[in-house]
């Protein structure tokens, strides 16, 4: 807010850092599910940088991007989609070849395809974002781990198992050797494992993932954070699963009141 705040007395009128600002406020905003208060930021940002840039512009597309994903975020698809596929015609123009803005947008658009089970859609944005990654960054690299982690999560709604389970054994891997100690992508490819082996039955691998990633959300997040609510519903699930009602009741409620902390009105993780 002090940043932002700065800015605007620096530069009156439309400016690249009061933009950028503005964009940064809002992702702080967003990654705390504080959904209303991000969204007139990223709309003034957006419209900041179209006026700063006539035409496309990497700016440009990023904000398209940053609203587009909050309004997937809220399960706004119908208004996300125009402004994925903007993003990604107008980085595609920017960018000839690979180009991590190109994988980024490929990814974005095929990840609100697979939350509207548009799976065919979905699927060759999504292995065209991986080849590009691992051609860009050669060795470890996040980029190339959150492809894995995506591809490997649609194959999994599709019930293809096997396909999505060296995919996320890798992507863990990768980011155990990226980040020591604790990190939201680790605690991420442990969530995404550990679902893989729900999804099959398999209860005795998923837990000790669940657990590890709960106990990690919440020490990377004090306080309510929708991370650590989505870590207690899971392991909740599983409980739920192997018939241990009394342990994924308690755990139901946790998360379910630190939704109602989070969530003000309507939100796709109130259903």
């Amino acid at each position: 807010i002090d940043a932002l705040a700065m800015t605007k007395r620096l530069f009156v009128g439309d400016h690249p850092d009061v933009a950028s600002s503005l964009n940064n406020l809002a992702e702080l905003y967003r990654s705390q599910g504080r959904y209303g208060e991000a969204e007139p930021l990223f709309i003034d940002a957006l419209a900041m940088t179209k006026r700063l840039f006539v035409g496309d512009h990497p700016d440009v597309a990023s904000s398209l991007n940053n609203l587009a994903g909050l309004y997937r975020s809220q399960g706004r698809y119908g208004e996300a989609e125009p402004l994925f596929i903007d993003a990604l015609a107008m980085t595609k123009r920017l960018f000839v070849g690979d180009h991590p803005d190109v994988a980024s947008s490929l990814n974005n658009l095929a990840g609100l395809y697979r939350s509207q089970d548009r799976y065919g859609e979905a699927e060759p944005l999504f292995i065209d974002a991986l080849a590009m990654t691992k051609r860009l960054f050669v060795g470890d690299h996040p980029d190339v781990a959150s492809s894995l982690n995506n591809l490997a999560g649609l194959y999994r709604s599709q019930g293809r198992y096997g396909e999505a389970e060296p995919l996320f054994i890798d992507a863990l891997a990768m980011t155990k050797r990226l980040f020591v100690g604790d990190h939201p992508d680790v605690a991420s490819s442990l969530n995404n494992l550990a679902g893989l082996y729900r999804s099959q039955g398999r209860y005795g691998e998923a837990e000790p993932l669940y657990s590890e990633a709960l106990a990690m959300r919440k020490r990377l997040f004090v306080g309510d954070h929708p991370d650590v609510a989505t870590s207690l519903n899971n392991l909740a699930a599983l409980y739920k699963s192997q018939g241990r009602y009394g342990e994924a009741k308690s755990l139901y409620l946790e998360a379910l009141a630190m939704r109602k902390r989070l969530f003000v009105g309507d939100h796709p993780d109130m259903v």
